[in-house]
C-alpha cells in the first residue's frame, strides 16, 4: 500500500471510530510526547475523545509543553477505545507491558513511526525512516487530512523535531523540516519561549551527572570510537532522572575526530541500555544494534541487552570496532 493510500486509510479510521488512546514508547524523549499531544490535541479538536499512556509517564524536562499534563501512567483497568495509535516506537514491547495491557482489549492499532528497523506492526502502518522525527510524520498527517491544528499540538510539533534532529543540525534535516517550522511560526509558535525552555532549563544534577560521565570517558587508540558509562550507584549518588541524560551523548559525539559514540547506562534490575551515535553513514548504528536486539536510525541507535557492564560493552565495542576496520581498507 503507497504511503498516500495508508494516510487515505488512517483518515477513514479517524472519521469512523470515536474513541483513541495514544502510546508513546519507554523513555519517553521530545518526539514521543510531543507527538502524543500533536496528534492528541488535533483528534480532541475536531471531536474525538482521546487518552494519552505512557509506560513512564511526563519526564519532568517536558512539562512546560502545553497539554503535557495530558500525559498519564498506565492505569490499572484496561481502557475501552476503539483504536490505539503507537508514536515513535519502533516495536510494540517497547510501549511497555503496563501500556499494551492498558490496551488489551483493542484489536484495532495504528503504527505511525520513522525508525527504519520498526517492522510495520498493526493494522496501518505509517512509517517514513526519511523523515527526522515523528513529529514532523504528523504534521504532514494533519494538514493532509484537514485536522484542526491547535496551539498545543502546533507547538508540541515544534519541540517534537526540534528535539529529534538536535535542534535542526543532525543530516536527515530537510528543507522540508525548515518549511514546517516556518510554517509553525507564522502559526504562531514562539521559537525564543520554546527554545529557551527546551535547552536552557537544566535542573543542577545535570550538569553533576556530565561531570560524573566525563569522568568515565573513555576513547579508542584510533581516536574514532568514544564512550562514557553511568552506573546505578552514580544514578542513586546524584538523584538522576532518566530525561536527565538526555542529549548527554551529543557531547562525546562532537569530539574531533570521533566517528562513533556511545553511552553505556545501568538499569536498575542489571540490564543495560547502550545508545549509539555514528557520525559517517558507512558505519551504520542501526545495523550494529540489531545484531544485539536493538534498532532506531543510521545513525542514532539504540539496545537493552543483559548485564553486567563490563560484558555487554565488551561485546557491542567489539561490533563497532570491527565496522571502523571495515572502514580503513
Amino acid at each position: 500500500m503507497s504511503e498516500n493510500s495508508v494516510i487515505q486509510e488512517i483518515g477513514a479510521w479517524l472519521n469512523q471510530y470515536q474513541s483513541f488512546a495514544l502510546l508513546s514508547h519507554v523513555r519517553p524523549d521530545g518526539d514521543a510526547i510531543g507527538s502524543q499531544i500533536a496528534l492528541g490535541f488535533a483528534l480532541e479538536a475536531a471531536g474525538k475523545t482521546v487518552r494519552l499512556i505512557n509506560e513512564d509517564g511526563l519526564p519532568e524536562n517536558l512539562a512546560f509543553m502545553a497539554g503535557s499534563e495530558r500525559i498519564e501512567t498506565p492505569p490499572a483497568e484496561p481502557v475501552e477505545v476503539d483504536v490505539v495509535i503507537a508514536l515513535d516506537t519502533a516495536t510494540q514491547p517497547r510501549l511497555g507491558d503496563k501500556a499494551l495491557a492498558a490496551v488489551a482489549n483493542c484489536r484495532r492499532w495504528i503504527n505511525i513511526d520513522h525508525h527504519k528497523s520498526n517492522p510495520g506492526y498493526g493494522d496501518l502502518a505509517l512509517i517514513d525512516s526519511t523523515s527526522p522525527a515523528t513529529g514532523q510524520i504528523l504534521y504532514h498527517l494533519i494538514l493532509a487530512l484537514g485536522l484542526p491544528m491547535p496551539a498545543e499540538s502546533r507547538d508540541a510539533i515544534y519541540v517534537a523535531v526540534s528535539t529529534d534532529t538536535g535542534s535542526w543540525q543532525y543530516s536527515g534535516t530537510t528543507a522540508a523540516t525548515y518549511e514546517m517550522a516556518a510554517d509553525l511560526v507564522r502559526r504562531g509558535t514562539d521559537v525564543g519561549a520554546l527554545n529557551a525552555l527546551t535547552y536552557d532549563n537544566h535542573p543542577m544534577r545535570r550538569v553533576e551527572l556530565m561531570r560524573a560521565l566525563l569522568n568515565t570517558l573513555e576513547t579508542s587508540a584510533c581516536g574514532r570510537l568514544a564512550h562514557w558509562q553511568l552506573d546505578q550507584e552514580t544514578v542513586h549518588r546524584l538523584g538522576v532522572k532518566p530525561e536527565d541524560s538526555e542529549g548527554l551523548i551529543d557531547i562525546i559525539r562532537a569530539i574531533q575526530g570521533v566517528i562513533v559514540a556511545i553511552f553505556f547506562e545501568e538499569l536498575a534490575g542489571g540490564k543495560i541500555r547502550v545508545s549509539m551515535r555514528s557520525k559517517d553513514k558507512r558505519i551504520d548504528a542501526c545495523k550494529i544494534c540489531m545484531q544485539f536486539g536493538g534498532g532506531g536510525h543510521s545513525l542514532a541507535a539504540g539496545i537493552r541487552m543483559a548485564g553486567p557492564m563490563d560484558d555487554a560493552k565488551a561485546k557491542v565495542l567489539a561490533a563497532v570496532k570491527a565496522e571502523l576496520a571495515a572502514t580503513e581498507n
